[in-house]
């Protein structure tokens, strides 16, 4: 039977390999043969396409797929435009969008013009098509295929000039015009990988949070008790696994709930709610002065009671129900944690609160699992002391400083303009010096005494969160932040944009303004789905924008963005055109429509990578 599963699995990749290699093959010729150097030339690109199969338009609205066509650096020729047959778009369902395709036969007509420096005689030329198959299940990975033709560099040859659009062809970007239907669904292409990479980031750095959860107050020094409980008893390490279980159940069973109160729209609206924010901000007071030893946060006590009584009973149902209450005694101070995460994880899909809860209650209970598995080390640990005290006073500056965050989106939301940047980031300025302060004994809470001496590594840590307060207080001056500026209001006295792109200035929610200025400039649109409270929006606005490259095409572009978060109607209506028109509320989420309000192309999603969005621009 593994044998058979084997060779069935080896001829599976290899037939799939077999296709890809074989599904399309493509064949260049040039119209004239012979070409004056500076003079027009048409190359003509046919592909032809094995039965069952199709292959993508240039202009296809689903971009990852669509055919590209390029003359590398060191051709001898330069595109000057291309154009393919006219096609119909028609809803394609591996794509799960409507796209522009052909079968058996495509026909490509690429007009160039023969560099003015090309030596008489043969010419090789050569173009790169990255192109993408597809049959009825499944799409094969794009691929880069060199094509070559030969012709003859003659200075006496004719000039032909340009040669003019055969009927049943179009431009191809007036194809995507002409072909896509008023209100295209635009498939996120280019940003599904980011947006891979992006949740697998969310989830080590919920598994990283819970792991930071280990060394609180509340926690720590419920280790060696918890320990000594499963290795004094039968099946120890069992015993210790159905503990974390129950810690993994709890903290998932509150990420569930939080994605089945979000549908389509939900999580968006959630993260920007000025409510939600307003709340989750005095919850961070709350903790943030519990931590400082104002009072004290605590469950009820009948419930921790009964919990308890449930757990002692023994057994593997006793060591779950001891992993609940474990779970419940440390919410005073694994709850800033949980609600910076949960707060993070409402802006992606509806079942990244649960995957994230999963994986930060994992990140918490797999110290219980391995010490428990190697008991020698718990002897190593450090014991509980005044450094536990100091971690609880350093992070209740932490919390005060994410309570203004959660306020300042209230702020953005309901448009007071009372959280500046310069005011959110002196305030930043001042909770981040605070702990340093702290810790270096030049403020004075509890954990540290009057004659401490300081010791390296509290100096160490005092150093670094100080230089952390320097490094904001460069912000006040108009310096970037760079990662930091996603969580930072923008500056009402920069241009959007910013730095080196201070000359982008988008319109604001006035989508009908921006394609009449595309129309009476000849441009393209820009369209820019954005939020108030979107920390991606911020970072590709800050970081992503500015670059010289990047600002210098979009000043080609009729730049508008749309506010999706807002608790106004113009949001709501703009929210409305995105779900209907694309088929998500996703932002950040970017558009390139031509004069008529035709989508072309849609790139969905954060990126660090400048070339990839400079492609998504240049189309």
């Amino acid at each position: 039977m593994r044998h058979s599963s084997f060779l069935y699995s080896t001829l599976l990749a290899a037939s799939t390999l077999f296709a890809q290699q074989n599904a399309v093959k493509f064949n260049l010729q040039p119209e004239p043969a012979k070409v004056a150097p500076g003079k027009a030339v048409r190359l003509k690109l046919t592909a032809e396409i094995e039965k069952g199969w199709h292959l993508y338009s240039v202009s296809s609205p689903v971009t990852p797929t669509a055919t590209r066509i390029v003359a590398p650096e060191d051709s001898p020729v330069t595109i000057t435009r291309v154009l393919q047959q006219k096609v119909e778009a028609k809803y394609d369902p591996v794509a799960a969008a409507s796209t522009e395709s052909y079968e058996e036969k495509a026909v490509f007509l690429v007009d160039a013009v023969l560099k003015g420096d090309v030596k008489a005689g043969p010419v090789d030329v050569n173009l790169q098509v990255r192109s993408s198959a597809c049959n009825d299940k499944i799409c094969l990975p794009p691929r880069r295929k060199m094509v070559s033709a030969a012709l003859v560099a003659d200075g006496g040859a004719p000039d032909s000039g340009v040669a003019p659009v055969p009927d049943g062809f179009v431009e191809a970007r007036a194809a995507a015009a002409a072909a896509a239907p008023s209100a295209p669904s635009a498939a996120p292409g280019p940003a599904q990988a980011p947006a891979k990479e992006g949740l697998w980031g969310f989830l080590l750095g919920a598994f990283g949070f819970g792991l930071a959860a280990i060394f609180t107050p509340c926690v720590f020094p419920m280790i060696p008790f918890t320990l000594s409980y499963f290795l004094n008893r039968e099946g120890g390490l069992r015993q210790a696994a159905v503990f974390c279980l129950g810690i993994i159940v709890l903290f998932t069973a509150i990420g569930l709930l939080a994605s089945a109160l979000l549908g389509a729209g939900g999580a968006q609206s959630l993260s920007s709610n000025p409510w939600v924010n307003g709340v989750i901000g005095l919850v961070f007071f709350a903790f943030g002065l519990s931590m400082l030893g104002a009072f004290e946060i605590t469950l009820p006590s009948g419930l921790l009671t009964k919990m308890n009584e449930a757990s002692g009973g023994g057994g593997y149902v006793g060591s779950l129900l001891m992993g609940l209450t474990f779970s419940l005694t440390s919410f005073a101070c694994v709850g800033p944690f949980m609600g910076t995460l949960l707060a993070a994880s409402v802006t992606g899909d509806k079942l990244q609160p649960a995957m994230g809860m999963a994986s930060f209650a994992t990140g918490l209970a797999s110290p219980f699992f391995l010490l428990a598995a190697f008991p020698s080390y718990l002897k190593k640990m450090p014991k509980s002391g005044g450094w536990l005290v100091r971690v609880k006073v350093v992070m209740a500056f932490f919390i005060f400083a994410m309570m203004i965050k959660y306020l300042s989106n209230v702020d953005l939301v309901m448009h007071w303009e009372l959280l500046s940047r310069e005011r959110f980031l002196a305030l930043w300025v001042v909770l981040t010096a605070m702990p340093a302060l702290y810790l270096l004994g030049w403020l004075r809470f509890e954990g540290i005494a009057k004659d401490e001496p300081v010791s390296i590594s509290r100096l160490l840590l005092g150093m670094v969160i100080l230089a952390l307060s320097f490094f904001l207080l460069s912000g006040l001056f108009g310096a970037p932040l760079g990662e930091i500026d996603a969580y930072v209001p923008v500056s009402t006295r920069a241009a959007a944009g910013g730095g080196a792109g201070q000359g982008i200035v988008f319109a604001k929610n006035d989508l009908p303004g921006a394609l009449a200025r595309a129309k009476a400039e000849n441009k393209l649109v820009f369209l820019n789905f954005t939020g108030y409270t979107c920390t991606n929006c911020k970072l590709m606005k800050a970081n992503m924008f500015p670059r010289p490259e990047i600002a210098a095409e979009m000043s080609k572009f009729a730049l508008v963005e749309l506010y999706t978060d807002g608790s106004d109607p113009v949001s709501e209506e703009n929210l409305k055109l995105q779900e209907s028109t694309h088929k998500t509320v996703a932002i950040p989420y970017y558009v390139i429509l031509d004069a008529e309000g035709k989508t072309l192309r849609a790139f969905p999603g954060l990126t660090r990578d400048p070339q990839e969005f400079l492609r998504f621009l240049k189309g």
